[in-house]
């Protein structure tokens, strides 16, 4: 498997990058490390969690992720593996993190301490990419970047990165390292897909030029474009839960992924994919890692038997011809993703 460059920073990572929000909840423990199993023998050497998983966020289930990937680490070649985890940050709307009694600032004290508890859970002296999963715009980015530089200085994080951040945020962030000479961002993980291409502008264009990678998350969509939903809402599948339930939240998350325009566009790219030999989920994991600006495409699995479907794009390289393809069905049908929920990112 290729491996690319995290930012300006001396990591090297595989092009896929493999996600942990299931494990504890769809995935119990021997599950989850099956996964990682074989995520790991197919050349994955880069694993992301986060301390509010798994998913959905539970007072009863946080940090049970990190610490089956940390159970699943303990037997394995620590240097040779790529540890990524999160502070929780403010959920923004999305959710309201069931972590230190919702007080989820990114200040020194939580930042640090948050930093200790997934050390412990990990079962590691050290993080190899820290992240904040949700900026907090209210305090001021040289506090948030001086506590994340005092971790790495002290050998416990080697490099720092954002997630779910804007464009004019990435920026900031990386004007306040420059001025107060603290430690940059090398990555952002974005949410980034087939039926979400946002990242294509303007954040792409802050990864360009200021080198810093993208880490695309949820390149099928939530699952969508897997196809799974071209029939109508699957029983037991995460979506299909949240149109069901009452949460008003969860809900207008499902309609953002779950539309006509969704569907319509995986059904024309499941086409494609079919014309050239591929499942749906293949051709999307390739699409993502196919671009200048990525470093590695995270991928989720609730079965062995997708996670062999994602990792099928390992070696797969779409010809001009497909990409253009799949262009088409951007220009006819742009932005897929419902105007409320680009609105909410």
């Amino acid at each position: 498997m290729q491996q690319r460059r995290l930012g300006r920073s001396g990591l090297t990572v595989s092009e896929i990058c493999m996600g942990t929000m299931t494990f504890g909840s769809t995935c119990d423990e021997p599950l989850s490390h099956a996964i990682c199993d074989m995520a790991f023998d197919a050349g994955v050497n880069f694993f992301d969690a986060a301390e509010i998983y798994p998913v959905p966020p539970q007072k009863e289930t946080v940090g049970v992720t990190e610490e089956f990937v940390g159970r699943w680490l303990a037997g394995k070649p620590r240097d040779a593996i790529t540890v990524a985890t999160k502070i929780t940050g403010p959920g923004h709307g999305w959710f309201t993190p069931p972590v230190r009694h919702g007080r989820t600032t990114l200040d020194r004290h939580q930042i640090i301490r948050s930093c200790e508890d997934s050390l412990r859970r990990l079962q590691t002296d050290y993080i190899d990419l820290y992240q904040t999963h949700w900026p907090d715009h209210g305090l001021p980015y040289e506090e948030v970047l001086e506590a994340l530089t005092h971790l790495k200085r002290s050998g416990k994080v080697r490099v720092i990165g954002c997630s779910n951040e804007t464009s004019w945020g990435l920026m900031k962030s990386l004007w306040a390292a420059d001025v107060c000479d603290v430690d940059r961002y090398q990555t952002v993980q974005n949410n980034f897909s087939l039926i979400n291409r946002r990242c294509e502008s303007e954040l792409a264009q802050v990864c360009r030029r200021e080198n810093v990678s993208l880490l695309p998350y949820s390149p099928l969509g939530g699952g969508v474009l897997t196809g799974k939903y071209n029939d109508g809402p699957p029983p037991g599948a995460r979506f299909s839960d949240y149109l069901a339930g009452s949460g008003e939240r969860q809900k207008r998350m499902a309609q953002r992924f779950v539309n006509d325009r969704t569907i319509e566009t995986t059904r024309r790219l499941m086409q494609i994919a079919q014309s050239i030999g591929v499942t749906v989920t293949t051709l999307a994991v390739a699409w993502s890692k196919q671009h200048d600006f990525v470093a590695s495409t995270i991928i989720g699995a609730t079965t062995v038997e997708q996670l062999r479907e994602s990792l099928a794009a390992a070696d797969r390289i779409l010809d001009a011809e497909t990409l253009d393809r799949i262009d088409e069905i951007d220009a006819e049908i742009p932005t897929p993703m419902t105007e409320d929920g680009l609105r909410r990112l």
